[in-house]
């Protein structure tokens, strides 16, 4: 299970890079990640642009629980985590996800007793823990924000146990990187006498020092954040519990963070059904968090589900598949795995483009995957399609996509095959979206319910749209050797697509 030396070329820790034949892209690449809290092993299901998790599992081993007055890993938190790698590297062994790559990261970097735990775990199980550097964690957690948002700007914060590090983003590349020593484990300590605040406020402003202007987005890494940010869906009674691509406004934010500290741990945990191990470092973290806000100021803020597992990934990849839509590619992905006609998403967006000529490129991005995903759920029992359809979009592990487009592609998807949304159960969900956003996906799931109807046509068969905004008509022409396929049904869903862009009606034979 040990990375090999190897003369291909090497990634930023020295471990092989991937060769992207065909067969290589339909293998599994197992990532274990030993942090100061958890030990975890992702298997990714192939290299595709956006990850897809064949096997997700986590031990909260608290392996730097203590570390700031011991200078050494917790034994018994060392103890389980030698187990659970050991269970980790036959099951990656079973799955055929190997090599197995590896990380280790703060508490083992720090503990002076590190190198004796790689050796043993070496010894005992065959995996090579490849121990990152302070800024080394910072780039890898960067580049899997980079995963899921190719244009992001901003400054990436991941908080473990022992550490918390910084890197700025921008134009697809990784900025300056740095580690400090903020995670809630190493600052244990100064709760205990008192001084907490004022260290938090003195370690970050050293970092502030180290990076100039104001980031325009704060992106979040870690489990703690992500404590942090479930607890803001429930105070804020958020209906839709996906915690990638959620959003904060500072302010709100900073709310949030007082409200923690004045709550009891059990009461916290009790909201969110965290484990006790990670609700324990939530409201030093949340300190940590308001004094980031307060001294950086930036204008918005992003949770990332994604990090440093997902940004060795990210190293594996050549430039060329970097550039692809994370979003795009997993709806390719989706539709070739489940739908009816594979490639018929292609033809079906190709036929609706005339109604979008003159919208911005985020809109026709999320007309594409609409059309990719319009019959992935096909499999579903028909009186519940539409409420499938909405759930794959909306809770779907999809990268690139923020919760106004989540919701907007679920709604498209759920008048792909029903009307209205009234007695679905999403009305709150749906009512993120302002009114002009739900019309205008309550007319492109109409236009999929019609283009639907030309399934298995090729392009010579296929119909062409028209739309004559000046006139306010929207023309059907027709190809002659294809007349037979409009029948009665095909339209009047033309008709009740026109009706719904209020339209008027026009065939017309090419």
């Amino acid at each position: 299970m040990a990375v090999k030396s190897s003369k291909a070329k090497k990634g930023l820790m020295g471990l092989p890079l991937f060769q992207y034949s065909a067969k290589r892209k339909l293998e599994r690449l197992g990532v274990v990640d030993v942090g100061s809290n958890s030990v975890r092993l992702v298997v990714f299901d192939g290299a595709a642009r956006s990850p897809a998790y064949f096997f997700n599992e986590k031990i909260l081993c608290g392996l730097g629980g203590g570390l700031a007055e011991s200078g050494r890993l917790n034994p018994e938190g060392r103890a389980r985590a030698l187990i659970a790698l050991k269970r980790f590297a036959l099951l990656a062994k079973g799955m055929g996800a190997e090599p197995l790559y590896s990380v280790a990261t703060a508490a083992v970097r720090e503990a002076s007793d590190g190198p004796e735990f790689c050796a043993e775990v070496l010894r005992d199980t065959g995996l090579a823990l490849n121990v990152a550097s302070g800024k080394e964690e910072a780039r890898l957690s960067a580049q899997g924000v980079l995963l899921g948002w190719p244009e992001a700007k901003g400054l990436v914060c991941d908080i473990g146990g022992s550490s918390m590090e910084l890197a700025e983003v921008g134009k697809g590349r990784v900025g300056r990187c740095m580690t400090s020593a903020l995670g809630p484990q190493r600052l244990a300590p100064f709760v205990e006498d008192g001084t907490i605040e004022a260290e938090i406020r003195a370690r970050v402003a050293r970092l502030r020092r180290r990076f100039r202007g104001q980031p325009a987005t704060l992106f979040l890494v870690g489990g703690s954040w992500r404590a942090i940010a479930r607890l803001d869906m429930e105070r804020r009674d958020y209906p839709l519990k996906v915690l990638h691509e959620y959003e904060m406004m500072p302010e709100a934010a900073l709310e949030t963070a007082g409200w923690i500290g004045g709550q009891a741990v059990g009461d916290l945990r009790a909201l969110t059904g965290a484990s006790s191990e990670r609700m324990n470092l939530v409201p030093v973290a949340a300190m940590v968090l308001g004094e980031l806000i307060g001294q950086f100021a930036p204008k918005r803020i992003a949770v990332s589900s994604y990090g440093i597992r997902e940004g060795l990934l990210y190293e594996q990849m050549p430039k060329d598949l970097r550039k692809r839509d994370p979003l795009i590619e997993a709806c390719l992905y989706m539709e070739r795995a489940s739908a009816r006609m594979p490639g018929f998403g292609k033809v079906l967006n190709r036929f609706l483009a005339p109604l979008y000529k003159g919208q911005g490129p985020a809109r026709r991005r999320l007309v594409r995957a609409a059309c990719l995903l319009h019959d992935v759920t096909w499999r579903a029992h028909p009186d519940y399609r539409a409420e499938v359809c909405f759930d794959n979009a909306t809770r779907a592990n999809l990268g690139g996509l923020d919760h106004k487009g989540r919701v907007f592609l679920g709604t498209a998807l759920l008048h792909r095959y029903k009307n209205t949304p009234s007695g679905t159960g999403f009305d709150a969900v749906i009512g993120l979206l302002p009114e002009e956003d739900r019309h205008a996906a309550e007319i492109l799931g109409k236009a999929m319910r019609f283009g639907a109807m030309l399934t298995g046509a090729n392009d010579d068969m296929m119909c062409r749209l028209k739309l004559h905004q000046r006139d306010e008509v929207l023309e059907l022409i027709l190809q002659p050797q294809a007349r037979d396929l409009f029948g009665e049904v095909v339209l009047t869903r033309f008709e009740a697509l026109a009706k719904a862009m209020g339209l008027a009606t026009k065939l017309s034979v090419a």
